[in-house]
């Protein structure tokens, strides 16, 4: 339950079966509200005599209504809502008028009794109109219908369908007979760009109307929802029925012109797909190029010309290795964990003399960066791992490399260590010529803003920390 419950509980003397049913009507009260084009507030008795609790409340997202209401919680004596006192009394429908503050332009407002499963009256569902609604003559049908779907909500019955609406969605009533006897200004837009000219009046099965889910609806006793292409246009509709005795009495029926949505959404679809297909050709193109560099390694004479051949194929495909991913997936973010695994196996396998033991160790949870970012954290790692095998185990013919990464509240942190013989005595990460060294600061403190440090620590341990954007946050906590 929720804060109508809790609310209930402190500041009433319901019951709790009775504070499940308001509670239950809460949930869709926006939704109510939206049909109505009114503010709705659902007021309860309070323990003490003669006291109201404002217990909940919605504003039509589909009207302009300028009153400021009470806040929800707010306790008010009985005299200053007299509709509403006299509805409790009385357990009747009520229609009026208020001037909420002096010179403001007086709202219409309805009062309607709120049910227990007893048919004791538990609470008042006051509807505020602007004069404008009021106006129209099919204003009495709406709100009718805004609260015979209120009342009618079973417990228990899924959520979704009973979303709130847009400015722009359409509403449908159709009447127990199939008959639609009301449809505002959005919904007859929609249909006039079907060729329809006149919607009330008309059946839910006639073809040119194309809402035979109100009946499927009516029928089944159960709200229904679906997609509807016709020609260039895509319907989004849902059907909510009224079931009282067993019988739909009403269906609301909600229409909204998606087309526009849809086709940006295969827009996108197709712009993914070709971006992973470029992804696909880049990381090809990559290996074609370390492929080449390996042959040209072959031929070479110097060994120091074969070692940095090697190093660049190694950098080369750690960068493959990226579009790879890339490549299997629809956005461009992607989980660097994965690549670090990748690019650890690729060093082990292409970098190692024959007969060196190697051990690895591998501890992380979910690390998200964009591909730009990915690229260069996998090029600073790449390094790292070189360099712990080039220099770390010099005179030993086995080892231990591994790599730790964790996700912090704002950083991420990776550490990349080995048991190796440790930095020389006298070392200097700063003053340091050495090219691997220097690519890593560049990759981690200018492309990506973080921290680099490198100790002894029973071998070599370096440390890493990239700062951490909220989305890519939110995509490791999903």
């Amino acid at each position: 339950m929720g804060i109508v419950a809790d609310m209930c509980r402190e500041i009433t003397a319901l019951t709790p079966a009775q504070i499940e049913v308001l509670d239950n009507n809460a949930g869709i009260l926006q939704l109510v509200a939206d049909v109505a084009n009114a503010q709705v507030t659902v007021y309860v008795p309070a323990r003490e005599e003669n006291l109201l609790v404002i217990a909940a409340q919605a504003k039509p997202n589909t009207s302009y209504i300028q009153y400021k209401p009470h806040r929800l919680g707010t306790i008010v004596n009985a005299s200053e809502e007299p509709l509403v006192w006299r509805t409790i009394t009385s357990r009747e429908h009520i229609t009026g008028q208020r001037e909420w503050a002096l010179g403001m332009e007086a709202l219409a407002m309805q009062t309607f009794p709120l049910h227990d499963s007893e048919g004791s009256v538990i609470a008042v569902a006051s509807f505020e109109f602007s004069a404008d609604a009021t106006a129209t003559g099919d204003h009495t049908i709406v709100v009718e219908t805004a609260y015979m779907l209120l009342t009618s909500m079973r417990i228990g019955a899924p959520g979704k369908i009973y979303r709130p609406l847009s400015s722009r969605d359409g509403i449908i009533v159709v009447d127990g007979h199939g008959q639609v006897v009301f449809a505002n200004a959005s919904a007859s837009s929609i249909y006039k760009i079907l060729g329809l000219g006149r919607v009330v009046g008309r059946k839910v099965y006639e073809r040119q109307m194309n809402i035979r889910l109100a009946q499927k609806a009516a029928n089944n006793r159960q709200p229904q929802e679906t997609e509807l292409e016709i020609g260039s246009v895509v319907l989004a509709q849902r059907a909510i029925p009224i079931v009282r005795g067993n019988q739909t009495v009403r269906t609301v029926v909600i229409v909204a012109d998606i087309s526009e949505i849809r086709k940006k959404e295969k827009e996108l679809s197709i712009k993914s797909a070709v971006i992973q297909e470029i992804h696909h050709r880049v990381k090809n193109n990559l290996q074609t190029i370390a492929s080449l560099l390996r042959l040209q390694a072959r031929r070479a004479e110097s060994s120091e010309v074969k070692a940095a051949l090697q190093e660049s194929v190694n950098r080369i495909l750690s960068i493959s290795v990226v579009h790879e991913f890339l490549s299997q997936q629809d956005s461009e973010y992607i989980d660097i964990v994965e690549v670090t695994q990748n690019i650890l196996n690729l060093v082990v396998q292409n970098m190692l003399d024959p007969g060196f033991a190697i051990r690895t160790v591998f501890t992380g949870g979910k690390i998200i960066l964009p591909s730009d970012q990915a690229v260069s954290l996998a090029l600073a790692i790449n390094e790292l791992l070189l360099n712990s095998i080039e220099h770390g185990f010099v005179g030993r013919m086995d080892g231990i490399i591994g790599i730790d990464m964790a996700a912090e509240q704002d950083y991420y942190r990776i550490d990349v260590w080995d048991n190796g013989v440790g930095l020389p005595p006298g070392f200097n990460q700063h003053e340091s010529k050495s090219l691997g060294l220097q690519i890593i600061r560049t990759l981690i403190e200018q492309d990506l803003g973080g921290e680099f440090g490198l100790r002894s620590d029973s071998g070599t341990r370096a440390s890493i920390t990239v700062p951490c954007s909220k989305e890519a946050q939110e995509k490791c906590n999903r």
